[in-house]
């Protein structure tokens, strides 16, 4: 059976060169919101066609970004576990694989390891295993057998002093397979957003450890321990800058939301108690109701996965939407954390340029960030990237039209500057008259809306075999109609435990007897490794056992 999809034509393109290769390792670097997934579940597609009797292993960041794989991947036909522990040993029999963070394998890379030469290894991010040293050395026992790797990235990374595994270097640098980046997903319409960085100066005043005093405005030159303080002052909840900066924020969302009503804002904080002390401060002078969700919050995934599907305004977050979380609606974002790096900026701005086929004018975002040099230097590089793609399509339609000054990411500099004032003991935010507004109209908006951009290519893709050893010939269970099998079978687990329950309390034996009996009775070692069929089994047990009593 085969299916037609759309793939992007440089989908297309990065599919055919993967089945091309003969190397075990393809490195895709593509910008975010370009459609790595897709690519990647077309890929493992193609594979498990050739190989039926091949697993899966994706590879993810974080626990949220396991379920974002598996829900992707049912869409297309294949079925990922993201509950999988390396303590089931197997992989799940009736699962075309599993869906595991770097933290997973680096905690058991033999677990997988196990399995590797008969799987399609997806290693998403791969950057991340240079975080820790420990990563890098895992991924590389855990999978350096299996007989292919795709590794997908949405930042080009350079090699350090921790193990990258499975990329190719050249004179330090990664060299992908296949490169698609910002410009060119601009440049071909309809993929991303354009992104705008409206700057916000200030002036800060603050005590260092040392005792001293200090006062600086952002344009001042600090050492970097100064530079440091001096951000971390701006981003204070004590001060005036930070309140302003989402008052302009909330106010730019507000006008969003009248053209596009679940259109939301995200704020990157510095951590758990900045997001706390954020969310507080846009309901106390704003009313507006902000989802927090931090790494160290076991309820984070769920609470992101519900603002995704909800219209509500604002999500402020610590680390755990810097990558790969994929919420269309974002289309505003204030940069409020004190990390710098290149590699965090950039995907941050990774949140906000997923394209919803809307107007050109409906799909711009905007991201606040501090006037700091650094985080300015990497906004110049994404916004020349922009401005290049944008100007190179007006010259080829002719027009003639100079660039607009007011259409970029700052005043010019001919003009009064926009300049928050900022100081700890008491601050005032003070606008200079005359300045131009950063909100403006891109007057190039409505002639980009005449382009129709990347519609897509047509591909035929073959169903996916049915999952398992062969010992599940039958295929899938009806009625799945694109819902993860995970989901379903997590459901099922549910309803056993409920059955159970109300036998233990019919019959007055212990837990461990009842689940004992119904496992014997569903032919079933462990719950957590049972099939979709041994689950309904068990179920179908469990209500005899009621019914005869």
């Amino acid at each position: 059976m085969v299916r037609s999809v759309r793939l992007r034509r440089w989908q297309k393109e990065a599919l055919d060169l993967f089945a091309e290769q003969e190397s075990p390792d393809f490195l895709a670097v593509a910008t975010p919101g370009a459609g790595k997934t897709t690519l990647a579940l077309a890929a493992v597609i193609r594979h498990l066609a050739a190989q039926p009797s091949h697993r899966v292993v994706v590879v993810a960041p974080t626990s949220h970004l396991k379920l974002q794989w598996a829900r992707a991947a049912a869409r297309l036909g294949v079925h990922l576990e993201p509950a999988w522990s390396s303590s089931a040993g197997r992989l799940p029999g009736d699962m075309h694989g599993v869906v595991v963070t770097y933290q997973q394998v680096a905690a058991n890379p033999e677990a997988l390891r196990l399995h590797a030469a008969r799987c399609i290894v997806v290693l998403d991010e791969l950057h991340h295993t240079g975080d820790e040293r420990a990563w890098g050395t895992a991924v590389r026992r855990a999978f350096e057998q299996a007989p292919r790797r795709l590794s997908l990235s949405g930042t080009p990374f350079r090699s350090d002093t921790h193990a990258i595994p499975f990329v190719r270097y050249e004179l330090d640098e990664a060299q992908p397979d296949f490169d698609y980046g910002y410009e060119a997903a601009l440049a071909d319409r309809k993929v991303v957003r354009p992104v705008y960085f409206p700057s916000v100066g200030g002036f800060m005043e603050w005590t260092a450890p040392d005792g001293t005093t200090n006062a600086a405005s952002f344009d001042d030159a600090l050492d970097p321990q100064g530079s440091a303080q001096r951000l971390r002052t701006a981003l204070s909840l004590e001060g005036d800058w930070l309140p302003t900066v989402l008052a302009r924020a909330h106010e730019r969302l507000t006008e969003l939301r009248v053209d596009q009503p679940d259109a939301a804002g995200l704020v990157i904080a510095a951590d758990q108690e900045h997001a706390k002390g954020i969310a507080r401060l846009l309901y106390q002078r704003h009313r507006a109701s902000a989802t927090v969700a931090t790494s160290d919050d076991p309820s984070a995934s769920s609470r992101i996965a519900a603002f995704a599907e909800s219209s509500a305004p604002w999500l402020v977050a610590v680390r755990m939407v810097s990558e790969g979380v994929d919420i269309p609606r974002l289309r505003l974002g204030v940069f409020a954390t004190t990390t710098t790096t290149e590699l965090f900026f950039r995907q941050a701005v990774g949140r906000f340029v997923r394209h919803t086929g809307g107007s050109a004018r409906q799909e711009r975002a905007w991201l606040f960030i501090p006037d700091d040099a650094r985080l300015r230097r990497w906004a110049a590089t994404i916004a020349e990237q922009r401005r290049h793609s944008l100007r190179r399509d007006r010259e080829e339609d002719g027009f003639e039209r100079p660039d607009d000054p007011v259409a970029l990411d700052e005043p010019p500099e001919d003009e009064p500057a926009q300049l928050s004032l900022f100081q700890v003991l008491s601050a005032e935010v003070v606008d200079e008259e005359g300045a131009p507004s950063v909100f403006d109209d891109d007057p190039d908006a409505d002639h980009l809306d005449a382009h129709e951009g990347d519609s897509g290519v047509p591909v035929d893709l073959p169903a996916p075999p049915p999952p398992g050893s062969g010992r599940f010939s039958e295929g899938l269970p009806p009625g799945l109609a694109g819902r993860p099998l995970s989901e379903v079978k997590a459901e099922l687990r549910a309803v056993n435990a409920e059955l159970a329950k109300d036998l233990t309390r019919f019959t007055g034996l212990s837990h461990r007897e009842v689940n004992g009996r119904l496992n014997r009775m569903a032919s079933v070692e462990r719950i957590a490794d049972a099939t979709l069929e041994q689950l309904r089994r068990r179920a179908d047990a469990a209500e005899r056992w009621i019914a005869g009593l």
